[in-house]
């Protein structure tokens, strides 16, 4: 009983992360986990497979299921890249006013109204490459934000070099080295 137990305990957790879409994978994945010598209790090894079925009407329904939620995120995707692009024509005054004229050519006195109302959107942000591209996108500003002072540029620069001698990018070093200028101390920074 105790290895009966494990055994179910063991598939169970493998299957909940699977769709009855992904039978095949479920099967393999469930069928490997279950093929290891397992231990429940001190002395006693269990090992097992499984046969995975599943029942058409089940198999519909998820396909269905599936077919839906990919529809909705392409409308999604669809309606956020409207909205963003109705954000760009909005935060551009000279946009903002030929939008305006094409959809309401008899309200072009209201332009103003709108105008007023949209003081100080934001034009929509540009997609980052990814998440780490973007924390150190992030990041670089804010760095290069604080440096006030050519002797603090000179500090990052030459860290910077350094650093990138370090992991053996000579191409990156020489690069850094060459866009650096310094500064006559007392100078302001270009």
């Amino acid at each position: 009983m105790p290895a009966r137990e494990y055994l179910r305990r063991q598939a169970a957790g493998i299957l909940c992360r699977y769709s009855v879409l992904d039978l095949a994978a479920a099967h393999d994945a469930t069928n490997s986990s279950l093929a290891q010598r397992g231990c429940p209790m001190p002395g006693l090894e269990v090992s097992g497979t499984a046969e995975l079925s599943v029942a058409a009407a089940d198999r519909a329904l998820a396909d269905e299921h599936a077919r839906r939620q990919r529809a909705a995120d392409l409308e999604h995707g669809e309606e956020l890249h409207r909205l963003a692009h109705l954000q760009q024509v909005l935060a551009d005054p000279d946009l903002r006013r030929v939008w305006w004229m094409a959809q309401f050519p008899d309200r072009f006195n209201d332009l103003d109204n709108l105008a007023l109302a949209l003081k100080g959107l934001p034009a929509p942000q540009a997609a980052q490459d990814n998440d780490l591209r973007g924390d150190i996108r992030r990041f670089t500003d804010d760095l290069v934000t604080t440096l006030h002072t050519p002797q603090q540029r000179e500090v990052f620069v030459q860290a910077l070099v350094q650093t990138l001698t370090a992991l053996g990018h000579h191409h990156l070093t020489t690069a850094a080295a060459l866009r650096h200028r310094p500064h006559d101390p007392g100078s302001t920074p270009a």
